[in-house]
């Protein structure tokens, strides 16, 4: 992982230099086997983690090199995307990228079903869900392209506050 000293205070403007240095304590600590990056199961050992459906997308999204690890670098940013000094389009932003699932910046119909998937497991059948994600693609699908644009989902995820909710304190 490297001394957190070499990683400069403007790695994420959202955390001071203090605030880096107790996030490198943490990440040590998730590192179990110091191999300087965080695999699936080190991320499991979050509290909170453990149950969330998520989890596999959320560490997909701090991959940014998607080579199944997130290192120190990719933890700081990621975790600033939570940070109470983060700001509200960042927080939209990375709650759209849990679903965009390709990266191509749209949500498809495929995409939020899979996603959707995850997250009720087997409580609805595939035929309900199909019809769920038929429908919010209709009724998100402003410009009628059959896929959801960052600007069309957070039109609506903004007034909900979600961003309010992706806080935590480091």
């Amino acid at each position: 992982m490297g001394n957190e000293a070499s990683y400069p205070a403007e790695m994420c403007s959202h955390f001071d230099r203090d605030e880096i240095k107790r996030l490198a304590k943490r990440f040590k600590k998730l590192d179990l086997d110091s191999s300087g990056a965080l695999s699936v199961d080190e991320f499991l050992s979050l509290p909170g983690l453990q149950h969330n459906p998520l989890v596999q997308r959320v560490i997909q999204v701090f991959d940014r090199d998607g080579n199944g690890e997130v290192d120190f670098e990719e933890f700081v940013l990621g975790t600033s995307q939570f940070s109470v000094k983060g700001d509200q389009e960042q927080k939209l932003r990375f709650a759209f990228n849990i679903y965009d699932m390709d990266k191509d910046g749209y949500i498809s119909n495929g995409e939020l079903f899979q996603v959707l998937k995850m997250m009720v497991e087997d409580n609805l059948s595939d035929w309900q869900l199909q019809q769920l994600v038929d429908k919010t693609i209709i009724i998100l699908d402003t410009d009628g392209d059959g896929r959801i644009s960052f600007e069309e989902f957070s039109a609506v995820v903004r007034d909900l506050e979600v961003h309010k909710k992706l806080v935590v304190v480091v």
